[in-house]
C-alpha cells in the first residue's frame, strides 16, 4: 500500500485556506492548473511509497514512538510558494518549524528502522500542495496572493499514517483518495 506520515490541519484552518484558494481560482490561467481537492490537504512529514502490508505494524509502532517523543507544538498555515517552475503551488507554515522538522526526521527514521527503503535524505520543507501543473507555469500571481494569507494558529497534537490510492479511471480531475491508517498522539501522555 502507498503510505506517508502527515499532519492534518483542523477543519476550520482548512476552511480558511479554502476561502483564500477559492479566490485564486479567479486569476487568469487558473483553469490550466490541477487544483488539489480539500480532502487531500495535508503536510507530508515523510513519504514512504509502496509499503508491504506485513511491514505496516512495525512502521506504525515506530511512528508511535516518534510521536510520543515529540511534544505538541504550534503551527499556522502561512504564505505560499512553488516547486519546479510552477509545477506545484503550495501553502507554507509558520510557528515551531524546529519541532516540525524534528518530527519529520523522526518519521523518516521510523521508516528506515522498520525496513522501509527511504532513498536519499532531503532537508524537510513543510508545504501543503494546493495545485499542480504538468508544464512550467508562471504562478507568481498566485504566490503573491498566498503571501498575504495567514490562517489561525493551532496546536499540532497528532501524527497520522495515511494511505493514498491514486486515480485509475483516467477521468480528468479525479483526485487521489486518502485514508488514515493510524493516528498517534504527540507527547509522552499521548
Amino acid at each position: 500500500m502507498r503510505l506517508f506520515a502527515a499532519l492534518l490541519p483542523p477543519e476550520d484552518v482548512l476552511a480558511q485556506l479554502g476561502a483564500a484558494v477559492d479566490e485564486l481560482h479567479g486569476l487568469p490561467g487558473a483553469d490550466g492548473l490541477r487544483w488539489t481537492g480539500r480532502p487531500g490537504w495535508h503536510f507530508t512529514l515523510a513519504f514512504y511509497g509502496e509499503v508491504d502490508e506485513d511491514v505496516v505494524p512495525e512502521l506504525s509502532a515506530r511512528l508511535e514512538r516518534a510521536a510520543r517523543a515529540t511534544e505538541p507544538f504550534g503551527l499556522a498555515v502561512r504564505g505560499g510558494g512553488e516547486f519546479g517552475q510552477g509545477r506545484a503551488l503550495w501553502a507554507g507554515v509558520e510557528g515551531d518549524a524546529a519541532a516540525l522538522r524534528l518530527l519529520a526526521d523522526r518519521c523518516e527514521a521510523a521508516a528506515r528502522e522498520a525496513g522501509v527503503p527511504m532513498g536519499e535524505h532531503r532537508r524537510y520543507r513543510a508545504h501543503l500542495t494546493v495545485a499542480r501543473s504538468r508544464e512550467a507555469v508562471d504562478v507568481r500571481p498566485y504566490v503573491e496572493r498566498l503571501d498575504d494569507f495567514t490562517g489561525r494558529a493551532w496546536t499540532v497534537d497528532e501524527l497520522v499514517l495515511v494511505r493514498s490510492d491514486l486515480p485509475r479511471s483516467g477521468v480528468p480531475g479525479e483526485q487521489p483518495r486518502y485514508e488514515a491508517v493510524a493516528r498517534r498522539r504527540l507527547g509522552v501522555a499521548g
